[in-house]
């Protein structure tokens, strides 16, 4: 008898990192959902993943944006998958959130309501099935308000303690919660940006740490060790010390 095929939807597949995390899941044999704001590019997408691995591709809309925060996806797919990565985002502009409300509305809403809506969403489903795996990609930059982006920062504080309190609530319900928390990820939101090479991934690299935190259950994982140690030493900081440091 032949094992069934796992399903996994992932949110946000047209991203750099969605693509990586679509692409690596379907190598480990995962049949996929995939949900986009952009349905031709999703579409293009679709299409590649298809040829270069032969498994089953559907694809639907969803965009973080929209009233419901996506919500309404869930309706559409064909199946409950047993497998679900949030990787929506928008790292934004500091200086144009801080003097732009509606800027600022939506870095808030992509980063943190949409996702925890969505996630939430989910989890209800999950949780009445009683099985299933929620991953949630979040960032270091949730960890401590930092000048420089502290609106982007605080919409994945936000992302993460949501994840947090939602893999708490689950514990025992058979639905498994992953925070998956990136440092500098080199794609095309950060093109041009000058990123430390050491601090620094790829979205192959996100990719392989989600599907590795799948099939560990982890509950967080940092992309590259070494973020767990400096996050550790930022949020050791005493604030007053911590507001004159240029971060």
């Amino acid at each position: 008898m032949n094992e069934k095929i796992k399903t996994a939807l992932v949110i946000g597949a047209t991203s750099d990192i969605g693509r990586a995390i679509a692409r690596k899941l379907a190598d480990a044999g995962y049949a996929l959902q995939l949900a986009a704001r952009d349905p031709a590019r999703l579409e293009r997408e679709m299409r590649d993943i298809r040829v270069r691995t032969g498994v089953a591709v559907t694809g639907r809309r969803c965009d973080a944006l929209d009233e419901d925060g996506g919500v309404s996806l869930l309706d559409m797919l064909d199946s409950l998958p047993d497998v679900a990565v949030c990787v929506v985002g928008l790292l934004g502009n500091q200086a144009e959130s801080q003097r732009d409300s509606v800027a600022a509305e939506r870095v808030m809403r992509t980063n943190y309501v949409g996702p925890a809506l969505l996630m939430g969403a989910l989890a209800e489903r999950f949780e009445r099935r009683g099985s299933g795996i929620l991953v949630g990609v979040s960032s270091v930059a949730g960890e401590r308000g930092r000048a420089e982006n502290y609106i982007y920062g605080s919409a994945k504080a936000g992302f993460t303690a949501f994840l947090s309190g939602l893999r708490n609530r689950l514990a025992a319900s058979g639905v498994h919660v992953v925070t998956v928390k990136p440092g500098f990820v080199r794609t095309r939101m950060t093109d041009g940006m000058a990123l430390p090479p050491r601090l620094t991934a790829t979205p192959e690299a996100v990719a392989v740490a989600v599907l590795t935190a799948v099939h560990r259950r982890r509950d967080v994982v940092y992309v590259r060790r070494v973020w767990r140690l400096i996050m550790l030493f930022i949020r050791a900081v005493p604030e007053r010390v911590f507001k004159r440091l240029k971060l």
